[in-house]
């Protein structure tokens, strides 16, 4: 009889750490996207003048305007509940990038650079806005991988 021994790398995380983790990442970009919805949503004027004075979105800048809080609650919603969550991450890693892309491409050619994001985000430089942006996208990817290495050694463990 053959036999097959799986070698594990180096640092394990058990079950439950994975699905803690998963969870916190979860909450933690959910919450992300409920505050920076929220101060454009109370405050959509100034957020609507922010954005109309880049020139690149110009045209759209009414729909993006409630498109970008829309777009936040319901990808916070789909983080929330278990059965959508991977499909919120998804979602959130797609506007967060977007978002970056965004900002990078304000950086480029845009003269004056408006932050509209919404409360203390605001306060941010634009390269430290980058980062922050990237950190999330990454947390973002990270609970992603994990939601997919749980499924794949638990359907290979039988």
């Amino acid at each position: 009889m053959e036999s097959v021994i799986l070698k594990k790398a180096g640092f394990q995380f058990s079950e439950l750490a994975k699905e803690r983790l998963i969870i916190c990442i979860r909450l933690v970009c959910m919450f992300l996207f409920l505050y920076t919805a929220y101060a454009k949503t109370v405050d959509h004027d100034r957020f609507l003048k922010g954005l109309s004075k880049v020139h690149i979105i110009k045209r759209f800048v009414v729909y993006i305007s409630w498109f970008v809080p829309f777009g936040e609650i319901l990808t916070s919603i789909l983080i929330l509940i278990p059965q959508t969550a991977k499909w919120g991450l998804y979602a959130f890693t797609g506007l967060m990038t977007l978002f970056t892309g965004y900002i990078i491409s304000a950086l480029l050619w845009e003269k004056k650079l408006p932050c509209h994001c919404g409360g203390a985000i605001e306060k941010l430089s634009w390269g430290q806005h980058i980062w922050f942006n990237l950190a999330f996208i990454l947390l973002a990817i990270i609970a992603l991988w994990l939601i997919k290495s749980k499924y794949i050694f638990k359907n290979y463990k039988k």
